[in-house]
């Protein structure tokens, strides 16, 4: 019994649904100030004031269409920093929650949204489209929707190979994405040594380091109400969440069978992540670390840690998006670099304290 109620949320450091909407309520507060405050801050010094009546003016059609609706200001709020802000919590909230439930999937808390080797389809879409050109007839957008296909073409593969002789199982999918993994990797190293092409080999890092520079509205359009959804069909799967953790054969006993909820969640997250690897590239660290900060906090019940690490989630990309933009004086760092700075002592600290497992006193 005292196992169950360990996987039923009663291990946080807080408990209690008020106090659970109480946080909820202040994260979402500290999300908005964070907006407010970071679309004011750039390389480039612009004052607020500018900044707000640009943004007005956009939104509500308010204030001097001469002055508000064009020009280099208007260009770098609202074709540059808005749309950064507003994909880093799309991407923050689709890591975050992406990486509870991949740790829910394959029953292992040191999983994150790519354990099942979506980044390395995702890799080797975006290297066969760099060195080969491959899907130029895609347009502008060819390297990230190559990308987006090989994340998803790889789950789909690891769906169908964990389910070979017998039904797909936690151990099993978590196999088959290593081994296919590798044979992405291999291909990908193959690629970059023989096209001896140095220029789409620093391409390839440079994606590969992730990026929210190619913001654009048209794609946020998209990716955005994407992430929202899955976020929202998964806090309504809270209890099959929950089940997971107990394992196949209990959850077997109590009359629920994993396997079909187990590959519809994949597809959904393969869905998520694939459409932030074509808008960002591959961001480490995020899905696998702000998970256990809100187990730590609120314990295992995904009822409230979806939520909980979508909000931090947000936050925590927007902030690491600023830093990015305004810690190299005129260049840029790549997020995914600092976030890895970041985020490996954070991780480090966790394992140390063993906080590490699914929930705060695992």
């Amino acid at each position: 019994m005292k196992k169950i109620n360990k996987h039923n949320g009663q291990n946080g450091l807080l408990n209690g649904t008020p106090t659970y909407i109480g946080v909820s309520l202040i994260l979402l507060i500290i999300l908005g100030f964070s907006i407010l405050i970071t679309v004011t801050m750039g390389s480039i010094d612009i004052s607020i004031k500018d900044v707000y009546e640009i943004i007005m003016y956009k939104i509500l059609g308010i204030g001097d269409a001469k002055l508000l609706s064009k020009g280099p200001v208007h260009d770098i709020v609202w074709f540059v920093r808005l749309p950064r802000i507003i994909l880093a919590v799309a991407v923050g909230i689709g890591l975050s929650v992406s990486g509870v439930i991949m740790q829910a999937i394959v029953k292992n808390p040191l999983a994150d949204p790519y354990v099942l080797g979506v980044s390395s389809g995702a890799s080797l879409g975006a290297t066969l489209a760099i060195m080969l050109g491959v899907g130029t007839f895609f347009g502008s957008n060819y390297v990230g929707i190559c990308a987006f296909l090989g994340a998803f073409a790889m789950s789909i593969l690891v769906l169908t190979l964990a389910n070979v002789k017998g039904r797909a199982n936690s151990t099993k999918l978590l196999l088959s994405g290593m081994a296919l993994s590798t044979v992405c990797s291999a291909f990908s190293s193959f690629v970059v040594y023989f096209s001896n092409d140095k220029n789409a080999a620093q391409a390839i890092v440079y994606w590969l380091m992730g990026s929210l520079a190619g913001a654009k509205w048209e794609n946020i359009r998209i990716i955005f109400p994407i992430v929202i959804l899955a976020t929202l069909f998964f806090i309504t799967q809270y209890r099959t969440l929950n089940l997971m953790l107990l394992g196949d054969e209990v959850s077997i006993t109590l009359g629920t069978d994993m396997n079909k909820y187990r590959q519809l969640y994949l597809i959904i997250t393969s869905i998520v992540i694939g459409f932030i690897v074509y808008s960002s590239g591959i961001i480490g660290f995020v899905g696998l670390i702000i998970p256990h900060l809100a187990r730590i906090i609120f314990g295992t019940d995904h009822k409230r840690i979806i939520v909980v690490s979508a909000l931090i989630g947000a936050i925590f990309m927007v902030w690491a998006d600023v830093l990015s933009r305004i810690i190299m004086k005129g260049n840029e760092l790549p997020i995914g670099i600092l976030i890895s700075i970041i985020g490996a002592p954070i991780f480090i600290y966790l394992m140390i304290s063993k906080s590490y497992g699914f929930g705060g006193n695992a």
